[in-house]
């Protein structure tokens, strides 16, 4: 009987309406132990009508197992698997055991979570329910919050339940309903219901003790209707439920408390394990009816299950340490066979009394065993056990640092830090400690700084240089490009010195990506001969010979630091790719970032924007928040949403002391705003910034054309010299000598500039944006000179490629030049450009479509639903002035 829930039940009435109109929508209903979290969404999937349903349940005993809680709730629908794209239906089989394959990229899973159930709510709309969330196994949670967070134009409702005070649940960026104890009035009828003969004074004490919490009205309503002394003292509500349960179980025979143990050790409920270990331990099942009677277990076919979760606690924690030990032992022994070694592991570890290295290496097992379905916390934690188990020092060493890599990649930084800690002070081995440094360097990116990163990669790869050059290489690819990121050139000079003395194996796969950091090395202090490697390094990437995805993503980046834009972006374009083709979804926000650049520098901002957008939406969704600082860092250099740059960079601009490069970034996007508004002094301060700070020789070092742009314009042509000197020796290095004569142009006086402008034209070839500046600047120069017929077509020109690639800014103040010499042109040809009008997530879908891929395909690439797909071809098709697929190729630019 649910009373006094009426808020509750209309609030979900609108998700569920929501659903049944197409939106998708989710909400995670929170409260204490028994507050009616089950009974609300029992009452939920009795008012959802004729919606599909799909029920799971988080089981305390099975965290630790891989996929566990998946497996519960979406096993049934194993016919529809087929259905799914190959990787995403592969990963799910794997992850179940249904097949044998390689771990697939742990958030691929939650890809095939979505796209089955926007499946089967394609049938009717879909209402999921997840019960004691707090229990799911990290694999499990994983997947169903990706796909949680990524529901868009489906018919789908999703409600989970979480116990407050349990493990942490991360419902951020969900909504959030708070189950508050029941009011004077409901309370007061939930005992009449189940307790009518109760006294007025002792009706009102419940009320006053069970603070509206039904599970404590109901429990202790007929505890006091017998003996309501017993209940006198400052309990808490939930130690006052406790006691009841307690006392209850007390009156049971020694027989029946014994065998309700072994059902709460096994915690799945599967009576013929419970009935086959009660037997080793002398028990049948007569024993369990006392309990059943009690109304403490319910038994239901070959299931059995405790009435309410806080008697499956009170019976396993109140039960002595020696009898735990021998039912966990009982159910090892019950557990035979492949299907079941998981389980029979984690029994054998809970009946160990003291170190047990065949119950590690039966943990062991079981960490190889989940590794190989994708289930990184299942790794982390049967490897961690199997370590508290080991007998020998070096063993639990080696051990503790697999669990410390399983718990970096299953998201948990901290502990992975810990564990790493832990396991360097139990070894000599230099191998061991070396990871051990590389797991708390990696970690240090995120909790400390690029800087502290660095440093811990250097120590680990000082280690292990000559004994595994290889994996030291690895390591100083993360100190160079982690040092790179903090501006620290100091770091990157010991990690470049270190690399130089690595003596690789002959045909090393890696020898091409220390060439190019050496030559990395050099550029930052200015050598010119740096610039051959690092092409080169471009080169054997795009040929296939850079196997690392860390060291191909560095490829793709250094290549933008030497002007290789074309073929860096290309590499890039690739990555992405196979990265989609692979599932591998957590990798690919590393991969859209330096797109996004590669993009913007080639002028493609409504590319550029696409893949930051997706960038960050994804990266958020998975939890990868320095990720997300540095696509916004990108997102703000763009100008193709001014409002946007302002908005968000000072916002990104407060990281500039742990991640200059990054925000440096941010501050030439705030920077290139203000300059192309006209307002050339605030430009100059963000861009001197940009100039003169740690990442001048970077990236940002093609920052100083904008630079001189802004001081020739605020009065200050003496600041536009300070830095041209750098630039003009880059220029020549890359041969990028374009800017170096716009910049002769600023500068010149009489018609020298004419000439620099002309030659600066001749040298721009395909890159429109750097371009349409250049016009621009010429076509001002020009007006002022009232050479106004070859003024306007500059201007013309310049406005047109603006509007074409979407700066905006840019394009308002080529009109207003425009203006000035008193053009007003009706429409030009940008005008009519459709890409401008799209979404970003509108232009990936209608990119992909265009390409002719089907929604399914689109779906699988994207990370959507292929519902959500549909949507966004449905809302872009009026915005492009097309009514059919085919008509996408002749509009689209597709890359």
């Amino acid at each position: 009987m649910l009373v006094g829930r009426d808020r509750e039940r209309e609030r979900v009435a609108g998700l569920l309406e929501g659903a049944r109109g197409g939106r998708s929508g989710t909400v995670v209903i929170r409260g204490e132990a028994g507050i009616g979290k089950t009974a609300l969404l029992d009452q939920i999937a009795s008012d959802a009508g004729d919606m599909g349903l799909v029920r799971g349940a988080g089981i305390e005993a099975e965290t630790e197992l891989a996929f566990s809680g998946l497996h519960l709730m979406l096993h049934p629908y194993g016919d529809r698997f087929a259905g799914l794209p190959a990787q995403q239906a592969a990963a799910l089989r794997s992850a179940f055991g249904l097949a044998e394959g390689p771990a697939g990229d742990r958030f691929l899973i939650g890809a095939a979570t979505l796209t089955l159930l926007s499946e089967l709510a394609s049938d009717r709309p879909l209402l999921c329910l997840v019960d004691d969330a707090q229990w799911l196994d990290g694999a499990s949670l994983d997947a169903l919050l990706f796909a949680a967070r990524r529901l868009g134009a489906d018919p789908i409702s999703m409600i989970f339940t979480v116990r407050d005070t349990a493990r942490p649940f991360p419902d951020h960026g969900l909504d959030v309903l708070r189950l508050a104890g029941l009011d004077r009035a409901a309370a007061r009828e939930l005992v009449a219901a189940h307790a009518p003969a109760l006294t007025v004074p002792v009706r009102e004490r419940l009320l006053d003790e069970a603070a509206g919490n039904p599970l404590a009205l109901i429990e202790l309503a007929n505890a006091l209707g017998s003996e309501p002394a017993r209940h006198a003292g400052p309990l808490p509500v939930g130690g006052r439920v406790q006691e009841t349960f307690r006392r209850q179980l007390a009156a049971l025979p020694d027989t029946a408390r014994r065998l309700l143990l072994v059902v709460a050790a096994d915690g799945t409920g599967d009576l013929g394990v419970v009935l086959r270990a009660a037997k080793a331990l002398g028990l049948g099942p007569a024993d369990l009816e006392p309990a059943e009677e009690a109304g403490l277990v319910v038994l239901d076919g070959a299931d059995v299950r405790f009435r309410h979760p806080l008697i499956r606690a009170v019976t396993y924690q109140d039960a002595a340490h020696h009898r735990r030990l021998a039912v966990h032992d009982a159910l090892a022994g019950a557990l035979g066979g492949d299907e079941h070694a998981d389980r029979r592991a984690w029994h054998l570890a809970a009946a160990a009394t003291g170190p047990d290295e065949g119950a590690a290496a039966e943990l062991e097992r079981a960490a190889e065993r989940a590794g190989r379905r994708g289930g990184t916390a299942a790794v982390a934690a049967a490897y961690e056990r199997a370590a508290r188990l080991s007998t020998d020092p070096e063993g639990k060493a080696r051990r503790l640092v697999h669990a410390a890599r399983a718990a970096y990649d299953a998201g948990r930084p901290d502990h992975a830090t810990r564990l790493a800690a832990e396991a360097a002070h139990h070894t000599r081995e230099d191998a061991v400690i070396a990871e051990a440094a590389f797991i708390r360097a990696q970690v240090a990116y995120e909790r400390v700084s690029p800087a502290a990163d660095a440093e811990l990669a250097l120590e680990g790869a000082g280690l292990i240089a000559g004994s595994d050059p290889e994996q030291a290489v690895s390591m100083l690819t993360e100190a160079v490009w982690s040092a790179r990121d903090a501006g620290a050139h100091d770091l990157v000079r010991r990690s470049v010195e270190l690399l130089r003395t690595v003596r690789l194996p002959p045909g090393s796969a890696k020898a091409p990506v220390t060439g190019g950091l050496i030559a990395y090395g050099r550029l930052i202090e200015g050598a010119p001969d740096a610039v051959p490697p690092i092409r080169a390094l471009v080169q054997a990437a795009l040929a296939g010979k850079v196997e690392d995805f860390v060291e191909r993503v560095i490829a793709g980046y250094v290549g933008l630091l030497v002007a290789e834009d074309r073929a860096a972006t290309t590499l890039l374009e690739r990555m992405a790719a196979d990265v989609r083709a692979e599932g591998a979804i957590g990798w690919l926000p590393y991969v859209l970032e330096p797109l996004a650049i590669g993009r913007l520098l080639l002028g493609d901002l409504h590319g550029a924007d696409s893949a930051a957008a997706e960038g960050i939406s994804l990266a958020a969704d998975i939890g990868m928040d320095m990720q997300v600082t540095a696509l916004r860092c990108v997102a703000v250099r763009l100008e193709s949403d001014p409002d946007r740059t302002r908005t968000e960079g000072p916002g990104v601009l407060r990281h500039a002391e742990l991640h200059p490069a990054n925000a440096a970034l941010a501050a030439w996007g705030l920077g290139l705003l203000d300059l192309a508004g006209g307002h050339a002094d605030a430009a100059l301060v963000h861009l001197d910034a940009v100039c003169s700070g740690p990442a001048r020789r970077d990236l940002l070092i093609r920052a100083i054309p904008d630079h001189a742009e802004a001081a020739v314009r605020a009065g200050r042509p003496e600041l536009a010299r300070v830095h041209l000197p750098a630039y003009e020796a880059w220029a020549a290095a890359t041969s990028r000598t374009a800017m170096v004569s716009r910049c002769r142009a600023l500068l010149a006086g009489g018609n020298d500039a004419d000439e620099h402008y002309r030659t600066a034209l001749s040298l721009h070839g395909d890159h429109a944006y750097d371009a349409a500046r250049t016009r621009l600047l010429y076509g001002e120069w020009l007006r002022r000179r009232r050479r106004r017929t070859e003024a306007r077509t500059e201007l013309a020109a310049a406005e047109d490629a603006f509007t074409r690639v979407g700066a905006t800014a840019w394009a308002e103040r080529a009109r207003t030049e425009l203006e000035v010499l008193g053009d007003r042109p009706a429409a030009r040809a940008g005008d009519s450009d459709p890409m401008k009008r799209l979404t970003p997530q509108e232009m990936q879908v209608v990119r992909l479509a265009a390409a002719g891929l089907s929604n399914r395909e689109i779906a699988a690439q994207l990370y959507l639903s292929p519902r959500t797909v549909g949507h966004h071809l449905y809302k872009a098709y009026p915005k492009l002035g097309v009514t059919r697929r085919a008509e996408l190729a002749r509009l689209v630019p597709v890359t």
